[in-house]
């Protein structure tokens, strides 16, 4: 069987919304969307939530995470990137725990939207493709990066497709005549624990990608997004049934 560990980083700094993983949205706290959408994946055998604040752990718990250690705060800075947290958990699971996961999911509290089913797929299509480092959720950008612009200090705009390698005046070229780009979502990330530990990356060198629809992605970066995301629950535009989990507290740990 593949142990799969479901990993939600969730810190107790955060600074566009304040307390953000831990304040009611739609009814319950943030984090206990990525905690229930965990622990309803047929793939996952563990969700453990990784965070250096006491009453976010406690949080945690009551909707059915495990908080088996404290982050450090050296790992809970703003600038601190997603490697060391995750080496950080695995190293402390198997000293003290003699745990090792075979695959590693990172889940952010700031995708509460996120389908079961594409943690199913993710972690399946990592599974089926060894010779990969890793797997990504990606979807279609809004906007095309290839009809983007810098601002040079001489204030003429300079096309940034040119330095992509589209040319002529790829700015003035229809949609369908530009290369095939995705965006990267943060919707589901999924990695062997090799990966991270033994290539020092979240992603190596072999990325896999599991595309999924743009409608399906909603991230909240800002309290204009949390207003706009918890009105999509409210009107019932999206609704726990189409996520594929219930939301429920538990008892204490």
């Amino acid at each position: 069987m593949t142990e799969v560990l479901a990993l939600i980083p969730a810190r107790g700094g955060s600074k566009s919304i304040p307390r953000k993983n831990i304040i009611d949205f739609a009814g319950h706290p943030l984090i206990a969307y990525s905690i229930a959408a965990g622990l309803a994946a047929e793939t996952v055998t563990r969700v453990i939530l990784s965070t250096d604040d006491d009453e976010i752990a406690q949080i945690a718990r009551r909707y059915g995470a495990e908080t088996p250690f404290t982050r450090p705060q050296e790992h809970a800075r703003d600038q601190t990137p997603d490697l060391p947290v995750f080496q950080h958990a695995l190293e402390w699971l198997a000293a003290h725990e003699n745990y090792q996961p075979d695959i590693v999911l990172q889940l952010r509290p700031t995708s509460p939207f996120r389908r079961v089913r594409h943690i199913d797929q993710a972690v399946m299509r990592l599974i089926e493709h060894p010779e990969a480092d890793a797997v990504r959720t990606v979807c279609i950008p809004f906007q095309n990066p290839f009809k983007m612009w810098r601002i040079a200090p001489d204030g003429f705009m300079q096309p940034i497709g040119l330095d992509l390698g589209v040319s002529p005046e790829p700015y003035n070229q229809p949609r369908q005549a530009l290369p095939e780009i995705y965006w990267q979502t943060g919707y589901v990330d999924a990695a062997w624990a090799d990966t991270i530990m033994l290539k020092g990356s979240m992603t190596g060198d072999h990325i896999l990608p599991l595309i999924i629809d743009p409608s399906e992605w909603v991230d909240i970066d800002s309290p204009d997004d949390w207003k706009r995301a918890e009105r999509l629950l409210t009107s019932e535009d999206i609704t726990l049934d189409d996520l594929g989990f219930h939301l429920d507290e538990q008892v204490d740990r």
